[in-house]
């Protein structure tokens, strides 16, 4: 899309403490690009104009500007405003305060919240609130103005800002172009800017993934020598971070993004070992299958699962773990449980995996060996598990890498298509048994059953 002659003025800010940034402001007209108000929540445009009659300058800013200029549909829609919080608050009842490194002001509509960011700024006279530990940003609220708010926003493409009074887009940093190049860069120095927040190396690879843009060669660059830094985060941020990289719809290409840039690595280091000594690649190809079945679930507005995601992202580890302790003649049940705990146990180091989902994860695991089984009993017990489904659709990936799988996978498709009826009444005849598990003559009848027939056989 053209720019044609957008208004242009030139001034500097200060990136951090110690360097200075240009900036050239272009004002791109509202019939120089695509936004319009009608794709925009009206629940935002509640905040802007309110702000705006209140006297104060508000726009609408970062990713629903970019999403907008590529044709997407954004999710939230944050606001940027010179109103402290503390004023937010005061113009809008449905507000609240929240956040310690960044105080923040959401504005709460039912079910969305419009998230509103006072400018800020990098250079900190005192007056502000700001601390840093060992080079990274622990607490930042000093603010500033629309100039300081541009150049300390991590990429060109997220500094970019929607104004309500003309509906004009402005850009301080070269954003605008590079969203039509389709291009991810860095603000400022590409090195300090990971030293100060090391996460923008993940923002990097899964916004470009998001949006099928490309990495700038500077902003790319310092991310194989820097990706270390990772371990510095804390698991609990890298944990979410996870989720927005995988369930987002764009998974498999994340992934490819992290193994490009050696960050893969960094947050499963047992996962990528696995994979680079798996010489028949049967691992990494039930992962790519797994991610692409979950990037269609998410296109489908289908739910999905961080516990699944994990056993999927974990497993590689879990295969080698399990083959090392059989080798050390772990009997295989000893083997499968303590390779279960070890790797969650390593990967809790890394990435804050909560129980709700580690457990679930562990689970889906160790019901793979049951598969194997035909003993009636033992095949309604499996069907039994709430974990049952989600295990069952793992064997089914594991099923697309090796052939060996494909006898079981349809035993248990079979078994899942008996009638209900049939279902129903062995599940029942199960429940019996193990109601009077424990009482003597009742565990003789069952012994004389055992010569009966079954549909499903022995």
């Amino acid at each position: 899309m053209p720019l044609g002659n957008p208004e242009i003025s030139t001034g500097s800010a200060t990136i951090n403490s110690t360097v200075t940034t240009p900036f050239t402001l272009r004002t791109v007209a509202r019939d120089q690009h695509c936004i319009s108000r009608k794709d925009i929540s009206p629940n935002a445009l509640r905040v802007l104009y309110r702000l705006r009659e209140a006297g104060f300058g508000a726009y609408l800013v970062g990713g629903a500007v970019r999403d907008l200029l590529v044709g997407g549909q954004p999710k939230d829609f944050d606001v940027a405003t010179d109103a402290t919080p503390e004023q937010v608050k005061q113009l809008f009842r449905n507000c609240r305060l929240i956040g310690r490194r960044f105080r923040l002001a959401h504005v709460v509509f039912g079910r969305e919240i419009i998230e509103v960011a006072t400018f800020r700024a990098n250079s900190d006279d005192g007056s502000g609130d700001r601390e840093v530990e060992n080079g990274m940003l622990v607490r930042d609220n000093v603010y500033g103005t629309i100039e300081d708010d541009a150049v300390r926003r991590d990429f060109t493409c997220n500094a970019l800002y929607y104004a309500i009074e003309d509906f004009s887009v402005r850009d301080y940093t070269g954003g605008f172009e590079d969203v039509l190049a389709r291009r991810m860069k860095l603000i400022g120095d590409p090195e300090q800017r990971y030293r100060e927040d090391p996460v923008r190396m993940l923002r990097a690879v899964r916004l470009a993934a998001k949006l099928g843009f490309s990495i700038e060669a500077a902003t790319a660059e310092p991310i194989p020598r820097l990706a270390s830094l990772l371990n510095e985060a804390a698991p609990a941020r890298l944990f979410e971070e996870v989720l927005k990289l995988f369930l987002s719809g764009h998974g498999v290409a994340s992934f490819e993004g992290l193994e490009r840039f050696g960050l893969l690595a960094v947050l499963f280091p047992e996962s990528a070992a696995a994979l680079k000594s798996n010489r028949t690649g049967a691992l990494r190809r039930i992962l790519i299958e797994g991610l692409g079945n979950t990037d269609a679930r998410v296109a489908n507005d289908e739910p999905v699962s961080p516990a699944f995601l994990f056993a999927l992202l974990l497993w590689p580890a879990f295969c080698r773990s399990l083959m090392a302790l059989q080798k050390q003649g772990v009997a295989i049940e000893e083997a499968q449980r303590r390779a279960a705990d070890r790797v969650t146990m390593h990967q809790l180091s890394t990435i804050a995996l909560p129980r709700r989902f580690s457990l679930p994860m562990q689970e889906i695991w160790l019901l793979q060996s049951r598969f194997g089984s035909r003993q009636r009993k033992r095949v309604y017990r499996t069907l039994a598990h709430p974990r049952f489904r989600a295990a069952f659709d793992f064997l089914v990936l594991r099923g697309t890498a090796s052939a060996e799988h494909a006898e079981d996978i349809a035993f248990w498709r079979e078994t899942q298509q008996q009638s209900s009826h049939d279902q129903d009444s062995a599940q029942d005849e199960l429940a019996a048994e193990v109601l009077v598990e424990g009482d003597e003559p009742s565990r003789r009848r069952r012994r004389r059953r055992r010569g009966a027939p079954t549909a499903l056989g022995e």
